[in-house]
């Protein structure tokens, strides 16, 4: 059941990403655009999704299980450090540099894009530099209470 479960929010968030537009390129580089032809679209998309987080954060913070009955874990890194600010600035440059961030990238798959397999292989192997490096270390998760 949670196989399904994870299966039907991917493709709900997909299909989201690809009614929004947000899996096309040169609409999230018109965003990012501030001194030309600047696109304000998906500073909806992302409030939207910040409030709808906001909310979902909040019922998760009282409980103790997922809604399917599995142990719900919670984040708990509150510090601002090094490797956080470098790897905000790695993913801001990437997204500026490709106009791609995970979700839409994983999402235009579906359409066979050449620049969305290129940068989707290239984060699968940033992913595998940073988990050979670290052996799975530096994840800091709770359980909820």
């Amino acid at each position: 059941m949670q196989l399904f479960a994870a299966l039907f929010a991917g493709l709900v968030f997909g299909l989201g990403l690809i009614l929004s537009g947000m899996t096309d390129p040169s609409k999230v580089i018109g965003f990012l655009d501030l001194a030309g032809a600047w696109n304000p679209s998906l500073a909806f998309v992302m409030g939207g999704a910040v409030l709808v987080g906001l909310v979902a954060f909040q019922v998760a913070r009282r409980r103790s299980t997922s809604l399917l009955g599995g142990p719900l874990r919670l984040p708990d890194a509150t510090q601002i450090d090094r490797r956080l600010l470098l790897g905000g600035l790695a993913f801001g440059v990437g997204w500026g540099l490709a106009g791609f961030c995970p979700g839409p990238a994983l999402a235009s798959l579906a359409t066979g894009g050449s620049k969305a397999l290129i940068f989707t292989a290239a984060m699968l192997a940033g992913m595998a530099i940073f988990e050979i490096q670290n052996g799975f270390a530096g994840r800091s998760v709770r359980k909820a209470a």
